[in-house]
């Protein structure tokens, strides 16, 4: 309980006090970088206790079921605060580093933390929405970040695409209540069961579209490439790292617990969203002449391989699934903030990031590759589109790779030892995936278990 109430707490805490100073000064960054690692090893207790004890389930304020706040921490949703919590520290650290250029920054990246926390934490359906806006409305300012016309034209388009995914989600919440009436997601999984088939693929269909919106899914990409080539390097990673995460969470939460019957019956649409996510980003991406657009497209085929596996279904399609988010996000955040970074261990933490992007050993990519190949064992084409999609990564990858690195297009001064560092810490947490991926295997597996869904 103390570990679950502080992972909320201090960056609830921590942000509305950092709204008052002044986030350029260096001072200020770090005490946000401070409650964003206290946050995290909070969530690190928290996860060990889930674990070790099952999943902790509150109502705060000791109301009864269904008024009060309900807080529920399991395997799944520690996983993905955890994940996302790592993403927005490293983003962090490295825009301090590079230099905070307004006073908000430092306070938007925290709060962003608590609603994500919030968001992964919540056994209610309205508490989800309320962090889920949390989260949305710190992601609009972040998207500003820079206050340059590429920055608010790309902030313009994420807002308005993201504020109509928001408004199809929130009548989608609307109607399941009104079909269940109940908003506790446990509660809900249980009476979809005796809901109509038609009225619950209406209601499924709206939260597939907004959490595609918010992955980025093929064929809601459309604001995507605009946003992440547009935004600042430290920006495009929270984004693509951290609040992504909301949209893989999003289709396994709902369609594992609340929605299973939905799901399966959408599966093999599912499956066909994929795989054109998978092709298209694909070869976008290879197309692409600059690093940030390549991860923006790069960025659309990835998600695709999560829906695919969703799409699968069973223990080992979602575990598979949630393996490959977590892998996926340390990826993009590790590439996104090497964008317009030069080094000589910039150029190694590339390279590390793309074979875990191509899923070649020994980066963590390798082990996602695999669970994939796993799940979609008896499925030639599967397998043939997963290899494909591989193949296709590699060469958009190193394609990059060799214009930036070895002819030495990337221009601009040298970055920092300190930068580098960070972008160095990563990279290494990408490899030690790869080579000692047993615990994220039995966390994913874990993770997968507390889904009903996953138990048919």
């Amino acid at each position: 309980m103390t570990a679950l109430a502080l992972s909320l707490l201090i960056p609830w805490a921590a942000g509305v006090v950092l709204l008052l100073a002044d986030g350029r000064l260096r001072i200020v960054g770090w005490i946000a970088v401070a409650a964003l690692a206290a946050n995290l090893a909070a969530l690190i207790v928290l996860t060990a206790d889930v674990l070790g004890d099952g999943p902790v389930r509150v109502v705060t304020g000791d109301w009864p079921m269904g008024v009060g706040i309900t807080l529920r921490a399991d395997a799944l949703g520690v996983l993905f605060a955890l994940l996302s919590t790592v993403a927005l520290l490293a983003a962090m650290v490295h825009e301090i580093l590079e230099g905070v250029r307004e006073r908000v920054f430092p306070a938007m990246v925290v709060l962003l933390g608590a609603g994500l926390t919030g968001t992964f934490l919540t056994g209610d359906l309205f508490n989800f929405y309320v962090f889920f806006e949390l989260s949305m409305t710190a992601a609009y300012v972040l998207a500003t970040y820079g206050g340059g016309r590429r920055e608010l034209g790309a902030a313009l388009v994420f807002t308005t695409v993201n504020l109509l995914g928001t408004f199809i989600f929130l009548l989608s919440v609307a109607g399941i209540y009104h079909i269940t009436g109940s908003l506790d997601m446990a509660t809900i999984g249980e009476r979809m069961r005796a809901v109509d088939p038609d009225t619950g693929i209406l209601v499924a269909a709206g939260f597939f579209v907004a959490f595609s919106v918010k992955l980025g899914l093929f064929p809601f990409h459309y604001w995507l490439p605009t946003v992440y080539v547009g935004s600042r390097p430290a920006v495009a990673a929270i984004l693509s790292g951290g609040l992504a995460n909301i949209g893989a969470y999003g289709v396994l939460r709902f369609g594992g617990e609340m929605l299973p019957r939905e799901l399966e019956l959408a599966a093999i649409g599912m499956i066909v969203i994929g795989c054109a996510s998978i092709l298209y980003g694909a070869l976008l991406a290879v197309s692409r002449r600059t690093t940030r657009e390549m991860l923006a497209y790069s960025a659309i085929g990835q998600v695709g391989y999560i829906l695919v596996a969703v799409g699968i279904g069973g223990p080992v399609g979602f575990a598979a699934a949630i393996l490959y988010t977590v892998v996926n996000a340390l990826n993009k955040t590790l590439l996104f903030l090497t964008a317009r970074m030069r080094g000589a261990l910039v150029g190694a933490a590339f390279v590390v990031g793309a074979l875990s992007v191509a899923g070649i050993p020994p980066a963590a990519g390798f082990v996602g590759k695999l669970q994939l190949f796993h799940a979609a064992a008896g499925r030639p084409t599967l397998i043939a589109l997963i290899f494909l999609g591989g193949a296709l990564s590699f060469v958009y990858v190193f394609q990059i790779y060799q214009y930036d690195f070895w002819r030495g297009e990337r221009r601009g001064r040298r970055s920092g030892r300190p930068q580098q560092a960070v972008v160095a810490v990563l990279a290494l947490a990408v490899l030690a995936v790869g080579l000692w991926p047993e615990p994220l295997l039995a966390l994913s597996r874990d993770a997968a278990q507390v889904l009903p869904g996953a138990r048919r």
